[in-house]
C-alpha cells in the first residue's frame, strides 16, 4: 500500500470530522482507530481546533508526520454521520488508498441539506424559543420576522466577517435596534422576550460546555482554545445587546421570564429543538429523536426543579438523562451521539440569562447582572458535571465488558486445551 497517500486520506477524514462539529476527543480517536487498523508499528495523534498532526511507524520502519492547518468548523451533522461510518469501514476493511479516497469523495460530494430547508428551520428554532419565553401571538410573528432577518443578513454577513466576536456583535446589535423599535412603534408589548428566543440562534453554550468536558478529561490545550472561542462569541452577544441598548436609551426588564404554561414550554422547545437539529444538517428519524430527547429534558428539569428548588443540581440531573439518552441512541442507531445530544440539551442552554446579564450591566444594577452571571456559570458547569458523570460510567462498563469477555476468552481456551489433552490420553 501507499501508505503516505493513506495517512493523506486518514487526515482529510480528520478534516472534515472536525469542520463538521466533532468533538476534538471523537476526532483524535477516530484517526489513531484508522491508522491502528493499517498495522503501523506505531501512531501519534495530536488535534485541536485548527490544527491536525499525524506521524505514524510503517512495518519497514519509515516514519511519515503529515500536519494539517485547519482554517474554519461549522456543522453539518449528516455528514459528520456519513464520516463516521467510513471511519468504522476503513477500520474493519483497511481499504487501499484509491478506494479510501474515492469512499472519501462521495461523502463529501454528496448533496447537504437544501438551503430553504436551513432557512425554515433557524425561522421555527428562533420563533419556537421566542414562544417559550413567555411571546404571545403578535409577539412570535415579529420574532418571526426577526428571524428572517438574522438568517439571511446573516448568511450575507458571515461572507465577509470570520471574526465570531464581530458577527454575533453586528447581528445582535441590529435586532436589539429592531425589536425596540418596534415596541415603541407600539407593533409589540414584550421586546425582551422576543430578543431573547431569536438570540438563541446566535448562542454558542454547546461549545463551552464541550470545553469544560475537554479540561475535565485533562485535554487542556483543546478545552480551553473551545472556551475562549465560546466565550469569544458570547461577548460579541452581549457586547451588541448592551451598545444597542445604550444608544436606544433602553434598560430592559431585570426578571427571567418562562411561559406561564408547562405544556407550551415543552411543545415549544421541542419544535424548536427539531428546528435546530434540522439547521445542525440531522435529517429524518434522528432529527426526531433529538426532538424527543428535548421534550424529555425540559420535563426532566422542570420535575427536579418542582422538587429541590436548585437549578444547579436539576442542570446536573437533566444534563445526566441527555448525556444517556445521546449513548444508547447512539448504539442504537449506529451513528456520533453528537446527533443527538446537540438538540436535546438546548433547552438547557443560558441564553436568556446572558441577555438578562447585560440588561442588568446596562440600568447599572449590577447585583441582578451578577445573579444572571452566576446562574450561567452554573449552568454551563451543571451540563458539562453531568455529561463528566454519565461518561465515566460508561467507560467504567465498557472496561468492565472488555475484562469480562477476556475472561470468557480465557475460560473457553481453557477448556478446549483440556479437551484436547483428555482426547490424546
Amino acid at each position: 500500500m501507499n501508505y503516505d497517500k493513506i495517512v493523506q486520506g486518514i487526515m482529510d477524514i480528520g478534516e472534515s470530522l472536525l469542520c463538521t462539529g466533532a468533538e476534538i476527543y471523537r476526532v483524535q480517536d477516530s484517526i489513531d482507530r484508522m491508522c491502528a487498523s493499517y498495522g503501523f508499528l506505531r501512531q501519534d495523534v495530536f488535534v485541536i481546533q485548527n490544527n491536525i498532526q499525524i506521524t505514524v511507524e510503517t512495518k519497514e520502519h519509515e516514519m511519515i508526520t503529515q500536519i494539517r492547518h485547519v482554517e474554519t468548523t461549522g456543522f453539518n451533522y449528516d455528514r459528520l454521520d456519513a464520516l463516521n461510518g467510513l471511519s468504522r469501514y476503513i477500520c474493519t476493511n483497511r481499504p487501499d488508498d484509491e478506494e479510501l479516497q474515492k469512499r472519501y469523495r462521495e461523502i463529501m460530494d454528496a448533496p447537504t441539506q437544501k438551503a430553504w430547508i436551513i432557512v425554515l428551520a433557524q425561522l421555527v428554532g428562533g420563533t419556537s424559543f421566542a414562544v417559550f419565553f413567555g411571546c404571545n401571538f403578535g409577539d412570535a410573528l415579529i420574532a418571526l420576522v426577526l428571524s428572517v432577518f438574522i438568517v439571511f443578513f446573516g448568511k450575507w454577513l458571515e461572507k465577509r466577517e470570520e471574526n465570531l466576536l464581530i458577527y454575533n456583535l453586528i447581528l445582535s446589535f441590529l435586532s436589539e435596534v429592531f425589536v425596540v423599535l418596534a415596541f415603541r412603534a407600539g407593533i409589540t408589548g414584550h421586546p425582551d422576550w422576543i430578543m431573547i428566543g431569536v438570540v438563541m440562534l446566535l448562542v454558542s453554550s454547546l461549545g463551552l460546555i464541550n470545553g469544560i468536558r475537554d479540561v475535565m478529561q485533562a485535554n487542556f490545550i483543546s478545552g480551553f482554545l473551545e472556551i475562549m472561542n465560546s466565550l469569544l462569541g458570547a461577548f460579541g452577544i452581549a457586547f451588541g445587546i448592551a451598545l444597542a441598548m445604550m444608544l436606544m436609551k433602553w434598560n430592559g426588564t431585570d426578571h427571567f421570564v418562562i411561559n406561564p404554561s408547562v405544556w407550551i414550554q415543552i411543545v415549544s422547545c421541542t419544535i424548536g429543538c427539531i428546528g435546530y437539529a434540522s439547521w445542525f444538517g440531522i435529517r429524518g428519524k434522528r432529527m426526531v429523536y433529538s426532538g424527543i430527547g428535548a421534550f424529555i429534558t425540559w420535563g426532566i428539569y422542570l420535575l427536579a426543579f418542582a422538587c429541590n428548588g436548585n437549578n444547579f443540581y436539576s442542570v446536573i440531573i437533566s444534563s445526566c438523562f441527555v448525556a444517556a439518552y445521546a449513548y444508547m441512541m447512539s448504539r442504537l442507531m449506529k451513528s456520533p451521539s453528537t446527533l443527538f445530544l446537540t438538540g436535546s440539551v438546548f433547552p438547557l442552554m443560558p441564553g436568556a440569562r446572558l441577555y438578562y446579564m447585560m440588561a442588568g450591566m446596562v440600568a447599572g444594577k449590577y447585583a441582578i447582572a451578577f445573579e444572571h452571571l452566576t446562574v450561567i456559570a452554573e449552568t454551563c458547569i451543571g451540563i458539562a458535571f453531568g455529561f463528566w458523570i454519565i461518561d465515566i460510567v460508561v467507560r467504567n462498563i465498557r472496561k468492565t465488558g472488555k475484562k469480562l469477555q477476556t475472561g470468557h476468552s480465557l475460560y473457553v481456551g481453557l477448556n478446549d486445551s483440556r479437551k484436547c489433552r483428555k482426547r490424546l490420553r
